[in-house]
């Protein structure tokens, strides 16, 4: 069995493939590197078969999505430290080292993220994961470095180890041992949010989560779905509500869901506006999907607790006007 095994899931990513994996294998010769291909339609197995033969290949029989994807080819991995990497990173020298030294010092966290920087503009932090990720007291996620839409500027300000709620999807080490007992991603999830899903019932089981800005990566990010597709609204939206009825207590869950509807719409009349109807009807789709399948979400349902963050994200933001983690209130 492999101490570390990084595992990249691929569709249709033959140009990314070529671009960022050579990276990969010249700066971690330590690790086992595995590309899982979720059923591509383009020349990817081509590509990796003919130019990057020492890389393992596991062919999946269809697209099973992101948490899908992870879910069915992890279960043919043998690894203590699985490294989570999406296709359109690129890593830098000893950029795993310092992850798994922290996860082998500290068997109390489950999970560590390095620094994420923008590919195409690498003094900014980058939309996925930036400095790490957060959730509000209304269950809405954001990250240090990236608030909605204000990504920040990387002058140092969030170079020291933090303990964060989730980590990002784009790149992140985790232990084999506590992604299988928590059944890994949630499958219903597809895309989006399933890595803060599987954070949030780490977290719940008492393992924690920590960003590390020892190593840093560099993220492309929008390469599967853009943010202007509508089909990422309906994801997002859809898996964030799912992702609250799962992981809040009762009493926090019946006043948070109402409110979030409301909220929901709102941003969704906004979207109508700015972009269309194709995203209104994408959140209207969403909400619609979490009420048919309310069932099948509360089944989910386990060890539960509190939202633990004191930062209404939408107050600090469009009320108080502040921008960035740093300026929160609650965080100084």
């Amino acid at each position: 069995m492999s101490k570390v095994a990084v595992v990249i899931l691929n569709y249709n990513g033959t140009d990314y493939l070529k671009e960022f994996l050579p990276s990969v294998i010249q700066h971690t010769p330590e690790a086992e590197i595995i590309v899982a291909d979720n059923c591509s339609t383009d020349h990817s197995l081509d590509v990796l078969k003919n130019q990057f033969p020492g890389v393992r290949i596991i062919i999946l029989p269809e697209n099973y999505g992101y948490a899908g994807g992870y879910n069915e080819c992890l279960k043919q991995v043998e690894a203590e430290y699985y490294l989570l990497l999406n296709s359109d990173v690129e890593v830098t020298p000893n950029w795993l080292e310092p992850l798994v030294e922290y996860l082998d010092d500290h068997p109390d966290y489950a999970a560590v993220q390095p620094k994420l920087l923008d590919y195409n503009n690498k003094e900014y932090f980058e939309y996925a994961g930036a400095a790490g990720g957060f959730i509000d007291q209304w269950g809405y996620p954001y990250c240090r470095g990236r608030v909605f839409d204000v990504i920040e500027h990387d002058s140092g300000q969030y170079d020291s180890f933090l303990d964060i709620h989730w980590c990002s999807g784009a790149c992140f080490l985790i232990r084999s041992k506590v992604f299988h007992e928590l059944g890994g991603f949630d499958t219903d999830f597809f895309a989006h949010m399933e890595e803060i899903d599987l954070c949030w019932r780490m977290m719940n089981r008492g393992f924690l989560s920590g960003y590390l800005p020892q190593s840093k990566v560099f993220h492309v990010g929008g390469g599967t779905l853009n943010k202007t597709s509508p089909n990422k609204t309906y994801l997002n939206f859809r898996n964030n509500m799912a992702m609250l009825i799962k992981n809040l207590p009762w009493p926090t869950l019946l006043w948070i869901y109402p409110l979030r509807v409301i909220l929901d719409f709102l941003a969704a009349l906004k979207m109508w506006s700015d972009q269309g109807s194709k995203h209104f009807m994408a959140v209207i789709r969403s909400h619609a999907y979490v009420i048919k399948n309310s069932r099948r979400i509360l089944r989910k349902r386990s060890v539960t607790k509190r939202i633990p963050s004191q930062i209404r994200l939408l107050e600090e933001f469009y009320i108080r006007k502040r921008k960035t983690f740093s300026s929160f209130s609650s965080t100084k």
